[in-house]
């Protein structure tokens, strides 16, 4: 059993439908702050962002009593590009997995991205900021701080979709089960997001900390050099 992905028929119809709404308001809210504020130049990143997400995703790692478990991606993504465009880039590898591998069903569609997308790029995101404020707002705050919001974020999604499925759950198994199950494992799972998004983060930080959204404010500027004056006699 793969965790999180939810396939057809888990969860009933007007539910799944709502949700599904929820999801496009919430992305087209995204597109629209996306134009906003992308700079040109960060627009490969989320490409190289989400095709990272994307090839994580297909890892499945095992966790407990034959689930297995893989990267969410929401919070790397939303600390890359920002919680815009990382919902956007997370919530595309979604999209290409339902439909071309059938990795969650697509009545469900709605519900992943929920799960997935938004709450690790925008609740995420928050516990992030939250993190790296409590540990001084330095550029050294920014990998620990996305360590430990990419930790809470599959926590997060776990709580989601046990709310989701007392709502509408097809009640094969009792919500305490269901409850007891999904954040026992996901607490697992964030375990390995939260050390594969440090990792991650960390490295561009090394290399291009410009690059980095969660960074911005954070990173001192390096002084003009002031012109040579010729000394005219």
């Amino acid at each position: 059993m793969l965790a999180m992905h939810i396939p057809d028929g888990f969860v009933d119809g007007p539910t799944s439908l709502g949700a599904a709404l929820l999801a496009i308001a919430v992305i087209a809210y995204s597109l629209r702050m996306t134009a906003r504020t992308l700079d040109e130049r960060e627009v490969p990143v989320v490409g190289l962002v989400a095709a990272f997400v994307f090839a994580v995703q297909m890892l499945n790692f095992p966790v407990a009593n034959g689930t297995s478990g893989h990267l969410l991606g929401g919070v790397l993504a939303a600390v890359m590009v920002g919680p815009y465009a990382g919902a956007l880039a997370v919530t595309v590898v979604l999209v290409v997995q339902a439909l071309l591998f059938a990795d969650g069903g697509l009545s469900a569609l709605g519900l992943n991205v929920i799960n997935m997308a938004l709450v690790g790029a925008y609740l995420g995101y928050g516990v992030f900021l939250i993190v790296r404020r409590l540990l001084g707002r330095s550029p050294a705050s920014v990998t620990p701080a996305a360590g430990v919001a990419a930790f809470c974020a599959p926590v997060l999604a776990s709580v989601a979709f046990t709310i989701e499925y007392a709502i509408g759950g097809n009640d094969a198994v009792s919500i305490g089960a269901v409850a007891a199950s999904m954040i026992g494992v996901h607490v697992l799972i964030g375990i390995g997001e939260g050390v594969i998004t440090a990792v991650a983060v960390g490295a561009v930080m090394a290399a291009r900390p410009d690059l980095v959204y969660g960074a911005r404010g954070l990173l001192v500027a390096e002084p003009a050099t002031a012109p040579a004056v010729a000394n005219v006699a």
